[in-house]
């Protein structure tokens, strides 16, 4: 019989004076097989991929058996994961250093159905960015784009948000030029493209998260949300962290709508941190290396 890998918690949620987002039927412990940070969910739902406080290492983790799989033991490999629409394959960065002692980044890729494995960018100083569809990973090295097919498939165009300095860029066509929509005065980070690729996310440093056109217009502040993520084409999740200049001592998860609706989905026991969305499901860790899962509908 297999092991069951979630079970219901009680826990309270509130929704703010704004309104209704989504709707929340349970949040769920995932019993992880030790302490761990989650770094992605897949698009159907059905694994996420742990990692530590730290970003080293990154496993599978099967939701549905309890089954893992190590994907990499390297520094950094927990760090902005990706993964393929389809679920198949996962990108992530492998950290190093050079004869130098200098720190580098390699960007590889891993197929679950064959265990097969890429070197997508060699290590190098500037990995600024990549980006993941159904069929090829762009990445931006030192200002320049590069593209590879994921197994046999032609690999296509695509945009790709990177950071330069702080500033964020953007990719189109193989051409790279800044976007930076709020100025380049600011730090730019956990930026995103929304699941139909017409809308750039971005947290902009101790300001909030908002959303652009990929041409940097029509910008939109969504709220003081950091680690934001799409959960879909008109929905950011973040949390709203709390600290002392020191630890963070608070935390909850929060949706919102590009139309500036906004609702708490997890209570004040929990110091929910970090979320990953994908459709119906919430996933976000603890700095206990707890994992809890948000089951939503709109």
């Amino acid at each position: 019989m297999m092991r069951k890998l979630l079970f219901a918690l009680t826990l309270g949620f509130s929704m703010s004076a704004m309104g209704q987002v989504l709707t929340v039927t349970s949040i769920e412990k995932v019993n992880l097989p030790e302490q761990a940070s989650v770094a992605a969910i897949s698009p159907q739902g059905d694994y996420l991929l742990l990692t530590s406080a730290t970003n080293q290492g990154l496993t599978k983790l099967d939701l549905t058996s309890g089954q893992t799989t190590t994907l990499s033991t390297a520094a950094s490999a927990g760090h902005n994961v990706k993964i393929s629409p389809d679920g198949q394959t996962v990108v992530f960065r492998e950290g190093s250093f050079n004869s130098k002692h200098l720190r580098m980044s390699s960007l590889k890729s891993v197929n679950l159905s064959t265990g097969a494995s890429q070197v997508l960018v060699k290590p190098t100083r500037d990995l600024q960015g990549y980006a993941v569809d159904a069929t090829s990973v762009g990445a931006v090295n030192k200002g320049k784009f590069s593209k590879k097919a994921i197994g046999t498939a032609k690999a296509q165009n695509l945009p790709v948000l990177s950071i330069d300095k702080g500033r964020l860029m953007i990719t189109v066509n193989g051409k790279t030029r800044q976007l930076s929509p709020n100025g380049t005065q600011f730090s730019y980070m956990w930026a995103s493209l929304s699941p139909d690729g017409t809308k750039v996310l971005y947290y902009q440093a101790a300001h909030g998260a908002y959303v652009c056109d990929l041409d940097g217009g029509n910008v939109r502040k969504v709220g003081k949300m950091r680690a934001p993520v799409w959960y879909d084409d008109n929905t950011i999740v973040g949390m709203m962290d709390l600290d002392d200049g020191e630890f963070i001592y608070a935390s909850t998860i929060v949706a919102a709508t590009l139309d500036g609706t906004t609702q708490v989905l997890t209570g004040d026991e929990t110091v929910a941190m970090y979320p990953h969305a994908t459709d119906g499901k919430i996933v976000f860790s603890t700095p206990a290396g707890e994992a809890y899962m948000i089951n939503v509908t709109k």
